[in-house]
C-alpha cells in the first residue's frame, strides 16, 4: 500500500470515528426517550381516567392528540437492532430530510454482526451520501431514497435505491461514470475494497432514472 493510500485510509478512519462519536450518543438519547415514554404510560392512563370521570371528552381528545404527536415523533426513529446502523441511518435520514429528500427505510439487523462497526459505518455512510447528492439534482417532487437491510440466511443484505437526473448511467469497469469533481468516487472505491476484503458481493444497476446498489456480506 502506498503512502498516499495509507494517508487517505487514516483520514477516512478519523472521519468515521468522529461520526461515531457525534451520533452514537444521539441514538442512545433516542432510546432513552422511548423508555421514558413507556415509563410514563401509566401516568397517561391515570390522567385520562380522571378526565373521563369528569366527563371531559374534549380534554380526553386533546390529551390523546398530544400523546399521538409525541409517539409519532418517537416512531420516526429507525431502530434496526444494531446501534451503529441506527446511528448512521438516523443521522443521514435527518440530513436528507433537511435537504427535502424523502427517505423510506425498512431495516432489520436481528443478529450481532461479525464485520466491524467502522466498515458498516463506511458502507452505509458513503451509500447514503451518494444517494443524497444524486437526489439534489432532481426537482423536490421527484426525490426519493429507499433503504432496505436484513439478514438473508447468514449474510447481511443492504440495498440502496435513489432516483437520478440521468436515465441510464454509463459504466466503466466496476464503477459508473460521474461528472462530479476530482476525488468523488473514492467512497465507492472504499466500499468495493471493504466488500472484497469481507468476501462479499456487490451489484450496481442504473435503469430508468433509478440507481440501485445491492450488497451481501457473509456473517459466518
Amino acid at each position: 500500500m502506498s503512502l498516499f493510500s495509507k494517508q487517505i485510509d487514516k483520514q477516512i478512519a478519523a472521519y468515521q470515528r468522529e461520526l461515531i462519536d457525534t451520533h452514537y450518543q444521539e441514538v442512545d438519547n433516542m432510546y432513552r426517550q422511548i423508555r421514558g415514554w413507556r415509563h410514563d404510560y401509566r401516568n397517561h392512563i391515570q390522567m385520562m381516567k380522571v378526565l373521563a370521570a369528569n366527563g371531559d371528552m374534549e380534554g380526553i381528545k386533546a390529551y390523546l392528540d398530544e400523546l399521538d404527536t409525541d409517539l409519532n415523533t418517537v416512531d420516526t426513529i429507525v431502530k434496526t437492532g444494531n446501534s451503529m446502523a441506527d446511528a448512521i441511518l438516523n443521522s443521514k435520514i435527518s440530513l436528507a430530510k433537511s435537504k427535502k429528500i424523502p427517505v423510506q427505510v425498512d431495516a432489520h439487523i436481528p443478529v450481532k454482526l461479525k464485520m466491524s462497526e467502522l466498515d458498516l459505518c463506511c458502507i452505509i455512510g458513503n451509500l447514503f451520501d451518494n444517494a443524497i447528492e444524486a437526489s439534489l439534482a432532481l426537482p423536490e417532487d421527484q426525490r426519493l431514497i429507499r433503504v432496505y437491510m436484513d439478514m438473508k440466511g447468514t449474510q447481511l443484505y443492504i440495498s440502496f435505491t435513489n432516483f437520478t437526473a440521468v436515465k441510464k448511467m454509463v459504466k466503466t469497469g466496476k464503477l459508473f461514470h460521474t461528472t462530479k469533481g476530482e476525488g468523488h468516487g473514492f467512497g465507492l472505491v472504499r466500499i468495493d475494497n471493504i466488500i472484497d476484503r469481507l468476501d462479499g458481493y456487490l451489484s450496481r444497476n442504473s435503469e430508468d432514472g433509478a440507481f440501485t446498489t445491492e450488497i451481501l456480506i457473509p456473517q459466518m
